[in-house]
């Protein structure tokens, strides 16, 4: 749970310290203007983790096939139905793994969690879908997912399809190189497709480091799987274990290399073709529900300007 890197480089991520406790509110700094976090409890920066990811690659490539499962922590002031600042996660890593292998893991998880909640939760379902009834109920969606085939399409597909949508359809517009917004994947699985939509090959400019990059340059080997009702539910890539390769995204995604060095040590050691993914788990129950507020599939939840308890 206690990093001293940011797996997503994107800077949303809590600071652990004990700088205000021990300095009497006065924070050190060095000569250089910058904090003295060799005063800090762990001796350097240490952050809230966003990911067990980049840990859980080092172990794939050694044993095979691993994952993770627990609460990671994100400071995106996203004020939204379906982001919370702690949320768990569940994240396979699978080493001699392509994107496509890739792909085909996460859909076969899915499917496999519909089917299991449909077997052995019929009754809690159908007391929620009377609660709650909304057409599609959660039990059909779940039948859904769980009978039909995923359609695949690359970013390029997808912005082309969500461009020749009626103008004033959605609040953000679309256009190469931006991400995709909610109302960009709920309309693809519930309008277009109507059935879960896996997008991949993504521009590199939007998504993180690690992810491995195409022969085109251009984009990297991404993919997201949308469900409807809630949009993305699983974020995953191919690793990049080219090591020039990967030391240049990190430094051109503006991060310095250093905190990054444990895991560059495992490209110079000798590492394998791998791949993984992260499944929030609270969105897939918010899915299997139905509810329409992730706030409400979670105890105690903590969002911007909320932390109960």
């Amino acid at each position: 749970m206690i990093t001293t890197s940011d797996c997503e480089g994107a800077g949303e991520i809590f600071q652990v310290t004990t700088l205000f406790s021990q300095g009497g509110g006065t924070i050190p700094y060095k000569d250089d203007g910058t904090i003295a976090f060799e005063d800090d409890f762990f001796k350097r920066q240490a952050f809230l983790t966003v990911s067990g990811q980049l840990q859980a690659e080092n172990y794939a490539c050694a044993l095979s096939s691993v994952y993770t499962f627990g609460p990671t922590f994100r400071a995106e002031n996203s004020r939204t139905s379906r982001h919370l600042a702690e949320f768990w996660m569940v994240e396979p890593e699978i080493a001699f793994a392509s994107l496509q292998d890739d792909m085909n893991c996460a859909e076969s998880y899915i499917q496999y969690l519909c089917k299991e909640l449909l077997e052995y939760c019929e009754k809690d379902l159908e007391f929620i879908d009377n609660k709650f009834a909304e057409s599609p109920t959660a039990i059909q969606c779940l039948k859904l997912v769980s009978s039909t085939l995923f359609e695949r399409i690359s970013y390029k597909q997808a912005v082309n399809i969500l461009k020749g949508v009626e103008e004033g359809t959605f609040d953000k517009a679309i256009e190469w190189g931006i991400d995709l917004a909610s109302e960009h994947e709920r309309y693809l699985t519930e309008k277009i497709f109507m059935r879960p939509v896996i997008v991949y090959n993504y521009p590199k400019e939007i998504k993180p480091f690690y992810m491995r990059l195409n022969d085109d340059q251009k984009t990297v080997a991404a993919m997201d799987v949308l469900v409807p009702k809630v949009g993305e539910l699983i974020g995953g890539s191919q690793r990049e274990e080219r090591l020039d390769i990967l030391k240049k995204r990190i430094t051109d995604s503006g991060l310095s290399v250093e905190p990054y060095e444990w895991y560059l040590d495992l490209c110079w050691f000798g590492s394998v073709r791998h791949s993984g993914f992260g499944m929030g788990f609270d969105r897939m129950v918010l899915f299997a529900t139905g509810l329409e507020n992730i706030r409400d599939v979670i105890p105690f939840p903590r969002c911007p300007g909320r932390a109960d308890l």
